[in-house]
């Protein structure tokens, strides 16, 4: 994009909606996130937001495509805040849509506070998360009775882009563990639970959830870089892992706890 380029208008009100755009399928936005969308004077929006969503807005609304922040330096955080208050003091009402939650690993405070610091209103609309509605969608809970009664939810990578070393203390639990921005680091994972004895611990690993190009991996841990190799999981759009016994509920799953029965019952018999 090219160097804004802006015409102050006479008795603007500037105001900033924070908008979370859900976890891709552009029907899981809110209605109150439609709603913010048709009074939008600009909008500035991110990779993972569907461009259908645009459509709500009026016409004449200015639509900026700002990247992913974490992705282009071209859009670092500190140029997408700085767009977000100029054109909130030019134009009026910015929407900034993002996918997912604003909350959950979106950097959604930061927007707050910086426009906070021009004393600019905001506004937030919380978005469906992708760490609950991505596994949801799948038919697995992130909470079952007698199966996980609570649930991590992790970056796999710290701000140095290392493992996360939360990562190590989540898999001694028993909690259902969801890691976003993990795949990368996905044999890393896999060995730490490998070392805390949970090599048969069924995992998914979900690329693109509730999209029309989603892929699903579902196998166990000393499996399951096999499995996304063999579903071809890649870079090319988000992977959300999910380990614990929660993913057992999958259909896909099935095959592979009767399989464990049968090796069970055939390891009894030799006995």
């Amino acid at each position: 994009m090219g160097q804004a380029s802006f015409i102050r208008k006479q008795q603007v009100d500037p105001r900033i909606t924070l908008v979370g755009a859900g976890p891709g399928d552009p029907d899981l936005i809110s209605l109150k996130g439609i709603k913010a969308l048709k009074t939008a004077n600009v909008i500035l929006y991110d990779a993972l937001v569907d461009e259908q969503l645009l459509t709500y807005a009026p016409s004449e609304t200015i639509k900026v495509y700002v990247g992913n922040p974490s992705g282009d330096e071209n859009f670092s955080q500190d140029v997408v805040n700085q767009l977000m208050v100029d054109y909130a003091l030019n134009f009026g009402h910015v929407v900034r849509l993002k996918g997912g939650d604003l909350f959950v690993f979106g950097r959604g405070y930061e927007e707050l506070e910086y426009a906070a610091s021009y004393s600019i209103e905001t506004s937030v609309v919380p978005g469906i998360s992708s760490a609950i509605s991505v596994p949801g969608l799948q038919g697995i809970p992130v909470t079952h009775k007698g199966v996980s009664n609570s649930l991590w939810i992790l970056s796999g990578c710290d701000d140095e882009g290392n493992l996360s070393a939360e990562l190590k203390d989540a898999a001694q639990s028993r909690a259902t563990v969801v890691v976003l921005l993990g795949f990368d680091k996905l044999p890393e994972i896999v060995a730490l639970y490998q070392t805390a004895g949970k090599g048969r611990l069924p995992v998914a690993a979900i690329q693109n959830g509730s999209m029309a190009n989603e892929k699903v991996a579902i196998g166990i841990v000393n499996t399951i870089v096999e499995v996304t190799e063999e579903k071809q999981l890649d870079n090319t759009g988000p992977v959300l892992l999910v380990f614990g016994s929660a993913v057992e509920l999958n259909r896909q799953f099935h095959p592979i706890r009767r399989f464990f029965q049968l090796t069970a019952c055939s390891e009894h018999i030799g006995e």
